[in-house]
């Protein structure tokens, strides 16, 4: 027969206390009472957190944080990322349409620059009173054309004021009573289109001595 080991001795262990928690009692088949005490016993007991868990629970937050803000820091750099190449591309795209559009602009200039001794033979034309019947109505037609599609002007006139940014003095003369330098003959017209001078004209002005 073994003897029982002492409180306290070593290899003693606590032994483990069962309970029986079932509504059913298995002999009589009866429901059990359970007592006030008996209850709030097993409430607490429910209620308990398992040794460990909250530092476990712990760590893992920490963890899902930690990889929250990394997650969150690599989007704000895709999305920097983004944003850079959209300023790029926008770029991109406003320097195409401003070149496209200078390169449009050129061809026009040169195919009307290439037509301006043509309309100076027509110009001539119509001084002497040549410009009739249906070559008049052309010569009209391809003034018309250029005047609408490309605002193409022409400009040089007998006593308009002299401006050397639109016209070329070939002849000057001297006159006590001009009060200021005006054209006084115009040996070819200058032509614009838009804002820009294709042609300055060539004239002969008149000065104050």
């Amino acid at each position: 027969m073994t003897a029982e080991n002492p409180a306290g001795a070593e290899g003693a262990y606590d032994k483990p206390v069962v309970r029986d928690r079932r509504r059913i009692d298995p002999e009589t088949g009866k429901v059990r009472e359970v007592t006030p005490e008996e209850e709030a016993a097993e409430t607490a007991a429910e209620a308990a957190p398992e040794e460990g868990a909250a530092p476990v629970a712990d760590g893992a937050l920490a963890a899902a944080k930690a990889e929250a803000a990394d997650l969150s820091d690599q989007l704000a750099r895709r999305n920097a990322d983004l944003y850079n190449l959209q300023q790029e591309y926008n770029g991109y795209v406003r320097r195409s349409k401003a070149a496209a559009g200078e390169q449009r602009t050129g061809g026009q200039v040169e195919v009307v620059e290439s037509l301006l001794g043509v309309l100076d033979e027509i110009d001539l034309a119509r001084q002497h009173g040549d410009l009739t019947g249906p070559v008049g109505a052309i010569a009209e037609k391809l003034e018309d054309t250029l005047t609408q599609r490309f605002a193409l002007a022409r400009f040089g006139a007998p006593g308009e004021e002299f401006d050397p940014e639109l016209h070329d003095a070939l002849m000057a003369t001297t006159d006590p009573e001009a009060t200021s330098t005006t054209i006084a003959q115009v040996m070819q017209p200058g032509y614009r289109m838009g804002e820009k001078v294709l042609r300055a004209a060539r004239v002969a002005v008149t000065s104050p001595e």
